[in-house]
Formats: structure tokens, C-alpha cells, sequence
């Protein structure tokens, strides 16, 4: 019974602890989407540890190929990669959290706040930090995320795309997926057909080494040969001497 329970409580306790992380990520974050990331990334990365840099790119990728806000879509997929659709829920409550009740608060007492000068001066500082935050976020990405030639090109031609032609993100997002799936196969059958040269090549080189080894062994066998005909001949010359020179001393007796 003990152990239910403290299983019960360090269930609550790890989803607790994901709601508010995200919650400190919402309420502390202005501007919302893109600026969420760096913090995000910072909390779940550096802080807590829980997933990977590169699990965070590929975070970045899903949330913003996925209808919804970015950060939303973020936290949605840290929570559910951490507890499942527990810690998913958890997640997305903690970084809606904020703006749903700052919202309210705001709406409630903007006509009383809308034209201080105070409150206009701070959102006017606000926007300005908050367009270096995402200036940042777009540097750290970029710096992670482009590590080709391919894909700087392809980064430079989206954002010429978006901000000359009027271009939609979805169709940037989805062109650049379908020229990254092209520009993979065709990475993938260059380097496979590499590999089907070089083993053509080194098995041409082990018989070229086989047939020269093969020759040098023929000629060794061959020099032996005669070294040993050379030697027998010797021999023979030797004994018909020795032979020679008995029959004379027979013959002088």
C-alpha cells in the first residue's frame, strides 16, 4: 500500500514539476511563438536535462511544420516524449497557462491602462527586445540547424521566398522538405555507388597482388631448380675426377 502511494505521489510530483516548468517558460517569455524557444530550449537542455540539442531541432521542426503556435506545439511534444499524453497535457496546460489568465486580467482593465504613458512606453521597449530575442533564437538555430552547403542555400532561398514573394511558411516548410527528401536519395545513391567502385577497385588490386606474388613465387621455385641441377652437375664432376685419378695410381703399380 506504501508503495502505491509513493508511486502515486512521484507520478504527480514529475507532472507537476513538467507543469510548472512550462508555466515559468510562459509567464516569463514575451512575444510568445518563436520567442518561447530559446527559453524552452534552456529550461529542457541545459536546466533539467531531459531531451538532447539535437532532439530540440527536431522539436523545432515538427512544432513548426504542424498547424498551431510553435511553442504550443513544443511543449506538446517535449511533455508527451517525457510522460506521454500525461506529460503532453501537463506541458501544454503549464505554457497556456499564463497568457490565458494575463489575458483576461489586461482585457479586463485596458480601458483604464490603454493610453498610459507608462504602459505604452513598456510595450514599446518590450517589442524591440523581444525582435533580439528572436534575432538570437534565428542565430542559435541556424548555427545548429545548417551544417551543409545545401542547406544554407535552401535556408537563404525560403527567406527570400517568404520575405520578397509573399510566400506562405507552409509552402517554405513543405518545399524545403521535399527538396531535403531529394537532395538525400540522391546523397545516399552517390555514396552507394562510391562504395560499389571502391570494392571494384580494391578486389582488381588484391588479384593484380595475388598474380605478382603468384609470379615471384614461380621464379623462386624456378632458381631453386637450377641451384639444385648446379649442385648435382658438381658432384658428378667431382667423382669422375676422383675416379680418374684412381685408375692412373692402378695403373702406375
Amino acid at each position: 500500500m506504501d508503495s502505491e502511494n509513493r508511486e502515486k505521489t512521484n507520478s504527480i510530483k514529475k507532472y507537476a514539476i513538467l507543469f510548472w516548468e512550462f508555466f515559468k517558460v510562459g509567464i516569463f517569455t514575451i512575444g510568445g511563438g518563436i520567442a518561447m524557444i530559446p527559453q524552452i530550449q534552456q529550461v529542457v537542455v541545459e536546466d533539467k536535462k531531459w531531451i538532447s540539442e539535437e532532439d530540440v531541432l527536431d522539436c523545432i521542426a515538427v512544432a513548426q511544420s504542424l498547424p498551431g503556435v510553435v511553442a504550443i506545439n513544443s511543449a506538446t511534444y517535449i511533455g508527451n516524449r517525457m510522460y506521454g499524453v500525461k506529460g503532453a497535457l501537463a506541458a501544454t496546460l503549464g505554457v497556456v497557462a499564463p497568457s490565458f489568465i494575463i489575458i483576461i486580467v489586461v482585457v479586463s482593465f485596458l480601458g483604464a491602462i490603454g493610453e498610459n504613458s507608462y504602459i505604452l512606453g513598456a510595450f514599446t521597449g518590450i517589442k524591440a527586445a523581444v525582435c533580439g530575442l528572436i534575432m538570437v533564437t534565428a542565430v542559435k538555430l541556424a548555427k545548429q540547424s545548417l551544417t551543409n552547403v545545401f542547406q544554407w542555400i535552401l535556408a537563404a532561398a525560403a527567406f527570400v521566398a517568404i520575405a520578397a514573394f509573399g510566400v506562405t511558411a507552409v509552402w517554405a516548410v513543405l518545399g524545403g522538405a521535399v527538396l531535403g527528401i531529394i537532395y538525400n536519395s540522391v546523397k545516399t545513391r552517390k555514396l552507394a555507388d562510391d562504395k560499389t567502385a571502391g570494392g571494384s577497385a580494391a578486389c582488381k588490386d588484391d588479384a593484380e597482388d595475388d598474380e605478382a606474388a603468384g609470379c615471384m613465387e614461380a621464379h623462386d621455385s624456378s632458381g631453386a631448380c637450377g641451384d639444385g641441377v648446379g649442385d648435382k652437375d658438381d658432384e658428378d664432376d667431382k667423382d669422375s675426377e676422383a675416379d680418374k685419378k684412381r685408375e692412373d695410381e692402378e695403373a702406375v703399380k
